[in-house]
């Protein structure tokens, strides 16, 4: 499988340190959707969207485990019941608010992504598809901490491990 980078996000997080670790918890941060130009013209008919899927690279993640202690836990969990970004296809998404669009540059709010993550696809939120409220979110119902921004734990690159 190849995938095609598409564009790059432009935040205010410099650092996963410290950066929130949903959008739900961005409030405030806002930031740019860069799209690359040969792709601006798919951007058509987004104007009227209020929320996007947007799918990217977690280029920053650690390796791999099979395990891992999330950030809003203190137990060690499987991998694919959490939202940890060191998965075997680092492959991350978030939901954010588009603020207004200048050709092929989304302007975005509720960002949780780092500044310069590689930007692989744009898909419009649709509540009738993708909210389901009540649902059962397993270990996440009985959360033990309450953390809402990132540490080190799961990224490399300078300073990190």
């Amino acid at each position: 499988m190849q995938l095609t980078v598409i564009g790059v996000i432009h935040s205010p997080h410099k650092s996963p340190d410290g950066a929130p670790i949903q959008p739900t918890y961005a409030a405030g941060a806002e930031g740019r959707v860069e799209v690359f130009t040969e792709w601006s013209p798919a951007l058509a008919d987004l104007d009227d969207i209020e929320r996007l899927w947007l799918i990217y690279v977690f280029d920053r993640a650690a390796d791999f485990r099979h395990r891992v202690i999330p950030y809003r836990d203190t137990r060690e969990r499987g991998l694919f019941a959490t939202r940890a970004p060191c998965r075997p296809n680092p492959i991350g998404m978030s939901v954010v608010t588009l603020l207004g669009r200048d050709a092929n540059v989304l302007r975005v709010a509720g960002l949780d992504i780092l500044d310069g993550t590689p930007l692989l696809d744009i898909k419009p939120y649709v509540p009738a598809f993708d909210a389901y409220p009540g649902s059962r979110a397993g270990w996440l119902d009985e959360q033990t901490e309450d953390r809402r921004e990132a540490d080190k734990r799961f990224h490399r690159g300078p300073g990190l491990p």
